[in-house]
């Protein structure tokens, strides 16, 4: 069932409103759709390079207000909706792991885990149920989902096709990497 979601979010790359459709896919998937943007984002990219730093602003901008939409979930809909949606992802302790997390790491916990293919819902959800502070949660997903959008589009503009095979096998290599930079970023400051 998943292939055949994933064939068809492909598809909708090639579209007429392929745009209207990468901002769909990119809304939902920060809160309940499984596929992520990415399946559109990678040939939509190759097909128009003069183009991939708008779909990488269409996936960002769709992505945080979806992600808006997944934190209301967890903070007002938790028990009704959100545990359901953990539960059907195979997460349903999730939220006693991500609060943990929470009160340890803050904001670092979101820019890691918005950056790495790891289900960004789950993020979103998680941080609405823990009651997350909702303005480091907006910029901290602003900030990665940008890094992790805009990165992937540079990398297919600047070296089209011959990328794509690599970003498909190895974008949670390539993603962790750059979340590990991050949190040096992160630590090295707190050392100052």
């Amino acid at each position: 069932m998943l292939r055949a979601l994933y064939d068809r979010v492909l598809r909708l790359a090639a579209h007429r409103h392929a745009e209207r459709w990468l901002a769909a896919v990119s809304f939902a998937e920060s809160s309940v759709f499984p596929i992520p943007p990415d399946a559109m984002l990678l040939p939509m990219c190759l097909a128009r390079p003069e183009r991939a730093w708008r779909y990488a602003a269409i996936c960002t901008i769709a992505s945080v207000i979806g992600g808006l939409v997944g934190y209301g979930i967890g903070y007002f809909l938790f028990e009704a909706l959100a545990q359901p949606i953990l539960t059907a992802y195979g997460h349903a302790q999730a939220l006693d792991t991500f609060r943990a997390w929470f009160d340890r790491w803050g904001a670092a916990v979101i820019l890691i885990k918005g950056l790495t293919p790891i289900p960004y819902k789950i993020v979103t959800i998680a941080a609405g149920a823990a009651a997350f502070d909702p303005w480091i949660f907006l910029v901290a997903s602003i900030v990665t989902r940008g890094l992790r959008f805009f990165l992937l589009a540079a990398l297919l503009q600047r070296y089209g096709s011959p990328v794509r095979a690599f970003v498909e096998k190895r974008l949670t290599l390539l993603t962790t990497l750059v979340a590990l930079g991050i949190v040096a970023g992160f630590a090295a400051l707190k050392l100052l």
